[in-house]
């Protein structure tokens, strides 16, 4: 499968795209970024040089992904997703040398218009509702929500609610896929893999 880029994207040389990636209108992707196959870029997104980008992401139009941010595989920045990269940043004074890495875990959900702030890690499958400002770690399979974002459940691989409480113990079942997780303290695991 090759790449398919839109005559009006630019690609930088030395830009590494897997196969089957799929860049549309005024996309801008810089040249040391790396980015896996079957990805599928937006209308108006920008990828930094420092950006590394797993396989089958999706990242929506109106993004921009700055340099010291990691996008696992089958992650999803909804349209106009904001991360940044310096904590305190000051027009006059250049932190290029303080940027903070920023991980997002396979298969997290970014919704639309949310922020992340730089130097945090959102675990596997969690899902970051439309608008959320995210300024601390996210566990996996927590649903975050608000300003700033906060964990008011948990979902499972499938992106449905699990029937458990925000924090204890318990088990539950994901509806739309059977399959189980098990919620300890504020950790949750899929049970059997």
């Amino acid at each position: 499968m090759e790449v398919n880029i839109h005559p009006t994207a630019i690609v930088d040389e030395g830009a590494h795209i897997g196969d089957g990636t799929r860049v549309w209108h005024w996309t801008h992707i810089c040249g040391g970024a790396t980015i896996g196959s079957n990805c599928s870029f937006g209308q108006n997104v920008f990828i930094g040089n420092d950006v590394v980008i797993g396989n089958s992401v999706k990242v929506q139009n109106n993004v921009s992904v700055y340099d010291a941010v990691t996008l696992e595989d089958n992650v999803f920045c909804g349209p106009s997703v904001v991360f940044t990269n310096v904590y305190n940043p000051r027009a006059a004074i250049n932190r290029k040398g303080e940027y903070r890495r920023t991980l997002i875990a396979k298969g997290a959900t970014l919704g639309a218009n949310c922020t992340i702030v730089c130097g945090i890690t959102i675990g596997e499958y969690a899902f970051i509702g439309a608008g959320a400002v995210v300024n601390r770690n996210v566990k996996p399979y927590a649903l975050m929500v608000g300003v700033p974002a906060r964990r008011i459940a948990w979902v499972g691989r499938h992106g449905d609610r699990l029937d458990l409480p925000v924090t204890g113990s318990g088990e539950a079942v994901c509806p739309a896929t059977g399959e189980r997780y098990r919620l300890d303290g504020n950790i949750v695991t899929r049970v059997g893999g």
